[in-house]
C-alpha cells in the first residue's frame, strides 16, 4: 500500500513558508521541510509540530538536491512516496488529494496548474509552452504542465541516474523515470499567484531555462538508443 509524506524544499522563503506549513497541517499530512541553506535557520523560525521535520543543508544546494534529501527522509521513514510543494505559498495542500487519487506503484503525478487566473506572467504562460514540447518528446507521455514543481515521486527516483542538481532536476528525473519504464500522469490542479510585488521566486529566468534546454540536448542522442533497447526487450 502507498504511503505519503509531503516534502517542501525551501530556501528564504521566509515570509510564506509558515503559513505552507500550516496549510498543509490543517489537512492532517505529515511534513518535512528542506531548509536549502537559508541566511536563517527554519528550524528557529517554524512552530514546532509532532507532524513536522525540518532538515537543514548549510548551504544552498539546489532544489533538486533538496527534493532529493527529502525523498531520503522519507524512505527512511518507511514511507513510499512524497508529494512536493514549493514553500512560496502558490501551491495549495487542498489540492493535494487530487494527486493521491490517481497515484499508483512507481508512478510521478505532476499537479497541472489551470494558469487561466490573473497575476499569471506571461514569461510562465511561454515557458511551460516551450518545456512542454521537449518533456513529451523526451517522455513519450503527454505532458501539460513539465514545470510545475506540484508532483508526487515514488522513493525509488533515488535509483535513477540524476545527475542535475537546481530547477534542471524536476526536467531530468520525469525523463529518467520515463526511460526506466516509468508512467507519468497529471491531475489538473488549481494554484495561487501573488501580484508581482509579492512574488518571490529563485528561478533564474535565462540561466535556469537554459539548464533545463541543456537537459534534453543532453540526452537527445540516448533516446534513440533508449527506445529501441526498450523495444528489443519486450519482444
Amino acid at each position: 500500500m502507498n504511503s505519503y509524506i509531503v516534502v517542501v524544499p525551501t530556501y528564504n522563503n521566509f515570509k510564506t513558508i509558515q503559513n505552507v506549513v500550516n496549510d498543509i497541517l490543517s489537512y492532517d499530512y505529515k511534513i518535512i521541510v528542506v531548509d536549502d541553506g537559508s541566511s536563517t535557520s527554519l528550524k528557529t523560525l517554524l512552530a514546532t509540530n509532532e507532524n513536522l521535520t525540518v532538515v537543514k543543508h548549510e548551504s544552498n544546494l539546489g532544489k533538486g538536491i533538496a527534493i532529493t534529501t527529502g525523498a531520503k527522509c522519507a524512505k527512511q521513514m518507511g514511507y513510499t512516496h512524497i508529494v512536493t510543494l514549493d514553500g512560496d505559498g502558490q501551491h495549495l495542500a487542498s489540492e493535494i488529494h487530487k494527486l493521491i487519487a490517481v497515484s499508483k506503484a512507481d508512478e510521478i503525478i505532476i499537479g497541472a496548474r489551470n494558469l487561466n487566473l490573473t497575476n499569471v506572467p506571461n514569461g510562465s504562460k511561454f515557458g511551460r509552452w516551450f518545456s512542454n514540447f521537449w518533456a513529451c518528446w523526451d517522455t513519450g507521455f503527454e505532458i501539460t504542465d513539465s514545470l510545475s514543481g506540484f508532483r508526487i515521486y515514488p522513493v525509488s527516483i533515488l535509483d535513477l541516474p540524476i545527475k542535475t542538481k537546481r530547477f534542471d532536476w524536476e526536467m531530468e528525473v520525469i525523463v529518467r523515470h520515463a526511460w526506466n519504464k516509468g508512467i507519468i500522469k497529471e491531475a489538473i490542479i488549481e494554484c495561487y499567484y501573488p501580484k508581482p510585488e509579492d512574488r518571490v521566486s529563485h528561478f533564474r529566468k535565462f540561466k535556469d531555462t537554459m539548464a533545463i534546454v541543456w537537459v534534453h540536448v543532453q540526452m537527445l542522442p540516448f533516446k534513440g538508443i533508449i527506445s529501441f533497447y526498450n523495444r528489443h526487450k519486450r519482444k
